[in-house]
Parts: structure tokens; sequence; C-alpha cells
């Protein structure tokens, strides 16, 4: 088993917080030491409450899942001996209400461009590693929501 941890950290000062006017803003540290601010989506709570630069849950959620499956990709191309020259994925997600009107992260679209030098796999190769990635991606498996590849050659 694996063990990963994240310390979120929201900090008051000197602003009101019962009027519900406080800021969202605040910040994501990393085991790793990587450090991210972070607040609420701006479509959820208005900015300025909200830090619109920041990054938001929904976000992170899509990010991970991307990132999960881009890795277990790069992992299966290589095995294949495919030399892929770049990645970029522009993913997006839904929120949606389930059957007891909660918001919840419905549907992502994985959107994939890929570039390789030397030997160029064809559209079947192509989803069949991303298929691989799918049935991979740890994240993948940890969520409800549905997960679309929609991949393409660069």
């Amino acid at each position: 088993m694996s063990t990963h941890g994240t310390t979120v950290e929201w900090k008051r000062g000197d602003q009101s917080f019962i009027d519900k006017r406080y800021s969202r803003a605040h910040v994501w540290t990393f085991d790793g030491g990587a450090v991210v601010p972070a607040s609420s989506a701006p479509e959820s709570v208005p900015v300025p409450m909200s830090d619109a630069s920041a990054v938001d849950p929904e976000e992170a959620m899509i990010a991970s899942l991307s990132s999960c499956h881009m890795l277990w990709f790069l992992a299966f191309a290589a095995n294949a001996r495919l030399t892929l020259d770049s990645y970029r994925d522009e993913a997006s997600g839904e929120l949606d209400k389930h059957e007891a009107g909660k918001r919840y992260l419905a549907r992502v679209t994985l959107r994939p461009v890929t570039t390789f030098t030397g030997r160029q796999p064809d559209q079947a190769e192509l989803d069949a590693l991303h298929h691989q990635a799918h049935e991979h991606c740890e994240m993948a498996h940890s969520v409800r929501a549905t997960i679309t590849v929609e991949a393409t050659l660069g």
C-alpha cells in the first residue's frame, strides 16, 4: 500500500467570518514540498471571496485524472517502443446533480494530443494505449464520474 500526504491550510486573518464574506483562498502543501495556491471555484463562491487565479478542487480533480492517465500512457508508449515527443491534454469536467440532488463531478473528458518521432501509431494502436492507461489509472478507479478519452495525434 502507498501513502500520500497533503496539508491544506486556511487562515482567517483579520477578516470577518460570520458574515460569510471571508476569503476562500488557502494553500495546499504536498509531501514533496510543492505549494499550490487554492480556492473555491468562482462559479461556486464569487470573487473577491474566491481567488480565480488559484486552483479549485474541481480543477484539481480533473488535473489529477489527466495526469494519472498521462503517466500510464507514457509507460505503455515506451513499452510499445514508440518515441513520444509531446503530450498535451486540455481536459474538462462537468458538474451535475445526482439522485439526492447533490452536485458532483459527473463527466470528465480527456483530450490528449500526442506527437511521436519515428514509428507512428495508427488510431487503433493509439486508442489501445489510451485504453490500457485508463484501465491502470488509480485515479480513474477512484471516482464516480464518467471519464471519456478523445485521443488524437498531433
